[in-house]
């Protein structure tokens, strides 16, 4: 197999980066890695995040031979990016709140932000509200319980629906008078595109749901070299054995998962 490009996260999100990775780079050898064990990331503290995402990413870059390492997830990424960037050899992307893509598309101006409670109130995010969306009226939702939800469709069980309404519930809360109506949501947690079919059936109205997939596929795409046109099935690591895991990751084209033991 040829060098893959690693996608990164603390569980399954990442999985819906590897879907706009295949569509962008259909011929790329692709390798996963997951830190299921110490999911989520959003309860933890920074500074130990920090040096326990540093420590896995270079597990599994070593592991897989990584010619590129994407991190998909906004968490990691808004904590250890440079560090990640200063410690590892291979090019490093990250994955940053569609905040920017929202606000060009909305027409109302009043855009919906859901992310894990990590992310949803970080200075990076507001900076990147405050940059790209300053004319916008922007609904900021903890979203937490959606990453429950993801992980358990992708290792086959189905989702919560009553739990993914009262999650969306405050993004459709009556605007007053004279308030514009919400038209756009961003997943800002690569968790969120996985739930893309449910979210649409539990919103009110049509909405437009923006997420950051593209975008990173797109940078991966001018940061690698041509596509490899790998058919084979790419490496995947987990921090804790899950069978119910393998399966999953096995429906995105990856093989049985090994435990990687970070330093």
């Amino acid at each position: 197999m040829a060098a893959p490009i690693l996608v990164f996260d603390s569980g399954v999100g990442g999985l819906s980066v590897v879907q706009a990775l295949r569509h962008r780079l259909p011929g790329a050898a692709l390798a996963y890695a997951c830190d299921n064990a110490m999911l989520p990331y959003g309860r933890r503290e920074d500074a130990w995040l920090v040096e326990r995402i540093q420590a896995v990413c270079q597990a599994a870059v070593a592991a897989s031979g990584a010619r590129a390492l994407v991190v998909a997830c906004n968490t990691a990424s808004t904590l250890a990016l440079d560090a990640l960037r200063e410690g590892l050899a291979v090019p490093v992307i990250g994955t940053v709140p569609a905040i920017k893509p929202a606000a060009a598309v909305s027409a109302t101006r009043h855009i919906g932000l859901l992310a894990t409670s990590a992310t949803v109130s970080r200075p990076y995010t507001l900076r990147l509200i405050r940059d790209f969306a300053a004319d916008c009226r922007v609904t900021r939702v903890a979203a937490d319980a959606l990453v429950g939800e993801a992980e358990r469709l992708v290792i086959g069980e189905s989702p919560d629906l009553a739990a993914i309404r009262r999650t969306l519930a405050p993004l459709w809360t009556p605007a007053s008078c004279g308030e514009p109506v919400l038209d756009t949501v961003v997943l800002g947690c690569t968790h969120f595109p996985l739930l893309r079919r449910q979210l649409v059936d539990a919103a009110p109205r049509e909405v437009a749901w923006i997420d950051s997939g593209e975008a990173i596929a797109r940078r991966v795409a001018q940061v690698v070299t041509a596509p490899d046109h790998d058919a084979s099935a790419g490496p995947s690591f987990v921090t804790a054995p899950d069978r119910r895991l393998a399966t999953g990751l096995a429906a995105f084209g990856f093989a049985p998962p090994r435990t990687l033991q970070p330093a």
